[in-house]
């Protein structure tokens, strides 16, 4: 070896020393937070409730929480600026959430929101029966649900009256009670953030979800382009999905929206098509009837650490109740009048809910992909204002 190769030789050695010093002494690289689904998959006769969280309380370098808040949604969806109506909004939801007053007065207060409390007559939770104890055992995933809940609730309306039913577990009866419940106790708009696939034995409650006076708001599930979700799929619920937001200075509206993967649609095996229903490649229901973000959506949750991202149509559904409460049409609001008032929403026309792959799944239709006019992961699009209400 010459003398020269021997100098390189050398170095190559020592470069090599250094970059293992160095490896050995770096800090390792930050993992990336995987979201995870609060609720396991339920067994025979029970609901799961519809949303994945981030775990890591994440807050930006500003000190804000990270994901989209109250004002985004607000400036997204054009809210006008006073929301005068008190509409009671109920939420049909499984076991305890016990924190849950102290997340939702984190979450107003962070953005600017007027308090809802029990002192001031505001926010109210019972358990199924409609009494304020004994409230069910709590569990946390489904108190995460209970909180993303109240927290779109309120950033839809922040002048509605807040009623949260808990029901002893999320079976098909207790639900069903609290739904009842719900409505017992004055609302006239009630969100319900689970699901389960169709079936003889789901359908059997059906009736607890039909009340006259009454508007039923029901996620349309987590898992994309599959068979059609209960209750969301009956006919007298407003099925809503979800989309992916994202700021777009170029367009008029300031904001862009596409159809969020996960968001659930399907056609019916078993509920009649409803006659102002008029989409041709399903004989029967098609979910959904409408769709807002649910995506990264920031809420308080002291159970996981502070500030999180939650995601799912669990968002999107409570959002759309509150809106429909915020309206001052709670009630009168039914999945017909959405259809006559098309024109009210905005239309989303990319992207797709095909877990196999970008519409393969449904033969690239409208089932499954986004396009213009209406498709079943956004339905008929997303809220513009409240006129669709």
């Amino acid at each position: 070896m010459s003398t020269v190769h021997r100098r390189v030789f050398r170095a190559l050695i020592a470069v090599g020393a250094a970059t293992i010093a160095v490896s050995a002494f770096a800090p390792a690289a930050a993992a990336v937070p995987v979201a995870r689904a609060a609720c396991p998959e339920p067994g025979p006769g029970l609901l799961r409730c519809l949303t994945s969280y981030t775990p890591d309380a994440a807050r930006t370098s500003a000190g804000a929480p990270a994901g989209w808040g109250a004002g985004d949604l607000a400036s997204a969806y054009r809210l006008p600026a006073e929301a005068r109506p008190d509409a009671v909004v109920g939420i049909s939801i499984a076991y305890d959430a016990p924190n849950l007053e102290a997340d939702l007065a984190a979450y107003r207060a962070q953005y600017g929101l007027p308090p809802c409390t029990t002192a001031n007559g505001c926010f109210r939770k019972v358990n199924q029966q409609g009494a304020a104890a004994p409230l069910p055992p709590s569990d946390f995933g489904w108190a995460l649900e209970s909180t993303l809940d109240v927290s779109m609730v309120s950033a839809a309306c922040p002048s509605c009256r807040i009623l949260v039913v808990e029901g002893n577990s999320p079976g098909f009866a207790d639900l069903a009670e609290t739904e009842d419940t719900a409505v017992r106790l004055g609302a006239k708009v009630v969100s319900n953030s689970y699901g389960a696939r169709e079936s003889g034995a789901s359908l059997a409650y059906a009736s607890h979800y039909r009340h006259p006076g009454v508007t039923v708001v029901v996620s349309s599930g987590d898992t994309g382009f599959t068979a059609a979700s209960y209750p969301a799929v009956l006919a007298s619920a407003v099925a809503v999905g979800g989309t992916v937001l994202a700021r777009d200075p170029d367009s008029p509206r300031g904001w862009a929206e596409s159809a969020w993967p996960g968001s659930g649609s399907g056609c019916s095996a078993y509920i009649a098509k409803p006659r102002w229903q008029r989409d041709s490649h399903c004989a029967k229901r098609t979910v959904a009837d409408v769709s807002a973000a649910a995506e990264d959506l920031a809420i308080h949750y002291a159970d996981a650490g502070g500030w999180l991202t939650a995601s799912g149509t669990s968002a999107s559904a409570p959002f759309v109740a509150g809106l429909i409460g915020r309206s001052g049409r709670a009630g009168t609001t039914q999945p017909a009048g959405l259809y006559a008032k098309a024109t009210a929403f905005v239309d989303v026309t990319t992207g797709h809910n095909d877990p196999s792959g970008a519409g393969k799944k449904c033969g690239g239709d409208y089932l499954c992909v986004a396009g213009p006019g209406y498709d079943a992961p956004t339905g008929l699009g997303v809220p513009n204002g409240l006129a669709g209400f």
